[in-house]
């Protein structure tokens, strides 16, 4: 039985607190730090009511580590599961070491004032966590997170190498919104507005945001999407422990309405990141476009339809050629039903539990940091299907 701290009271820190709560096996004590006090409370009364379980709720300023240290010290927590922002992943890495507590997140760091998403920062703790005997888990979201998992599960079972890799993440959901995104919106714009890169043949090739394109048949009833060339964190590991890759690439659908509003949005100015004067004072239009556009947590009642996230791998086995696709597909009424959140925050927040949960009963328990594809592949594939998302392997 371990205690866990979940910083973060969005969608996805919702999920964490729900699906934690559901395993009082595990976690004995649930304690949800948050700057916005009142949503930590909305959340323990919903996980309440849900399951019966108390949690424990703060506030607290992530990027203070004096701050963060001291509620670890008091509530002596085995892992720290961080679902914030990604700019507070290096104090809230600073705050685990001192305190002597475990490390887990969903997402790469990348800094304030630049789109710039690399895990050179945090890869750079590596002895720091191993000297303090210590572990950091990175990108134990969906994608990144189970989609590495699916890689690091491929190459065990499925493939002697894998050549090619294509993570292809859907969503078919409809939230009836104008225009809405289904995470964090600085996140999220700051994500899709910049350049695309891809890995071949041992370097990492450069587009123009958004300009690639290809249309995917997806299953489970989802039919044909058009899917976008993006860059993604997790192509920055995969390349390094994956046997025998020449090709990765990531992409995503978009709904021409989505499209047509974030091009808007971009050719007046609204998703910068630069600071700009007004009225006295200094605000980055994109933080300021974010406080209109609706909270993600929000949607949760709106959304209805279905995700789909999976990796198209092709490669050999026995010396022959393989293509294997393996996904998961997501209902939005389905996770909400059950957690009161939509599939977005649901396939993020249940991978970050269960990475939570290996780590606190020493199933995976490796001092030092890693992605996830470094670790066992199977204990994670089980717990997939115990908790709410199951898998499939289809061979091509």
């Amino acid at each position: 039985m371990s205690r866990v701290v979940i910083v973060g009271a969005g969608g996805v820190g919702s999920v964490v607190a729900h699906k934690c709560a559901q395993v009082p096996e595990v976690f004995s004590e649930i304690m949800l730090a948050s700057r916005t006090l009142a949503k930590c409370e909305a959340i323990a009364a919903s996980v309440r009511e849900r399951t019966g379980r108390s949690v424990a709720v703060r506030q607290l300023d992530a990027d203070d580590v004096g701050q963060t240290v001291g509620l670890l010290r008091e509530f002596r927590p085995q892992v720290l599961i961080n679902v914030a922002l990604p700019y507070q992943d290096l104090p809230l890495m600073d705050a685990c070491l001192e305190a002597g507590v475990d490390y887990l997140d969903t997402a790469n760091y990348e800094p304030p004032h630049e789109a710039k998403f690399e895990y050179k920062w945090q890869w750079a703790y590596q002895d720091r966590f191993q000297e303090k005997g210590l572990m950091a888990l990175l990108g134990s979201g969906f994608d990144p997170g189970v989609t590495n998992v699916y890689c690091a599960y491929a190459q065990k079972h499925l493939f002697d190498e894998i050549h090619e890799l294509d993570i292809i993440d859907c969503n078919a959901g409809d939230h009836g919104q104008p225009f809405a995104t289904n995470f964090n919106p600085e996140i999220n714009i700051r994500e899709v507005t910049q350049r695309g890169r891809y890995w071949e043949r041992g370097e990492w090739v450069e587009t123009d945001p958004l300009s690639w394109s290809m249309t995917f048949d997806f299953p489970d009833g989802i039919g044909p999407k058009k899917c976008y060339l993006m860059y993604h964190e997790e192509l920055e590991s995969l390349v390094q422990n994956l046997r025998g890759l020449k090709r990765a690439r990531f992409w995503m659908t978009f709904s021409d309405n989505y499209l047509n509003h974030l091009r808007v949005l971009e050719n007046v100015g609204m998703t910068s990141i630069e600071p700009v004067e007004f009225q006295g004072q200094k605000i980055v239009p994109l933080q300021f476009l974010k406080a209109v556009l609706p909270e993600p947590a929000s949607l949760g009642p709106l959304t209805k339809g279905k995700t789909c996230i999976g990796c198209l791998m092709k490669g050999v086995k026995n010396g022959k050629p393989r293509t294997i696709y393996i996904y998961n597909v997501c209902s939005h009424e389905d996770a909400y039903r059950e957690v009161g959140s939509q599939a977005i925050s649901y396939t993020t927040g249940v991978p970050a539990m269960i990475g939570a949960m290996l780590m606190a009963t020493g199933v995976w328990r490796v001092p030092g940091v890693w992605n996830m594809e470094q670790l066992d592949p199977d204990p994670f594939m089980e717990k997939l299907n115990v908790h709410g998302l199951p898998w499939v392997v289809r061979e091509l």
